[in-house]
């Protein structure tokens, strides 16, 4: 039972953190409704804009910092590996405990399919617990509009 729980409590957590996710579609104006692609590029990608606000650290464990070397340590290449681009990242100076990050997919399915291989990746299972940080995430989805450099 002590083995089964953990799996229990993470696939719930999982599960959770999907339904959170919902969100309208994005990329390329052929895969959105009429209302939403008339200012959209044909050939735009799904980007996802993230805000994540990490919570103080406590004994010298978590927070920001954690959370920068978390992803400097393995976290951008994993999702590099499993097929994210991630365009670029931020510190916000305004409230130092976030930061932004801009990633870019071909299409919310392949979005969906890149976040579920490295949420089973066994080395993103290993990082986050070694840097775990509570964070409060904020996502934004977008295409990118037909007079758009960025697409």
């Amino acid at each position: 039972m002590k083995k089964i729980l953990p799996i229990i409590l993470f696939n719930m957590f999982m599960s959770q953190l999907m339904a959170q996710e919902s969100r309208e579609p994005c990329g390329p104006s052929s895969g959105l409704s009429e209302d939403l692609s008339k200012n959209v590029a044909t050939d735009s990608r799904c980007f996802e804009l993230r805000f994540y606000t990490a919570e103080a650290s406590t004994n010298g464990k978590g927070g920001v910092d954690d959370l920068h070397q978390r992803f400097r340590e393995k976290q951008v290449s994993l999702l590099e590996k499993h097929g994210a681009e991630l365009i670029a990242f931020w510190q916000r100076l305004d409230n130092p405990n976030t930061i932004v990050w801009l990633l870019a997919f071909d299409d919310m399915t392949h979005r969906d399919l890149v976040f579920q291989n490295f949420r089973a990746d066994p080395e993103w299972v290993e990082l986050r617990e070694k840097y775990s940080v509570p964070v409060k995430r904020e996502l934004f989805f977008m295409s990118a509009s037909d007079y758009s450099a960025l697409r």
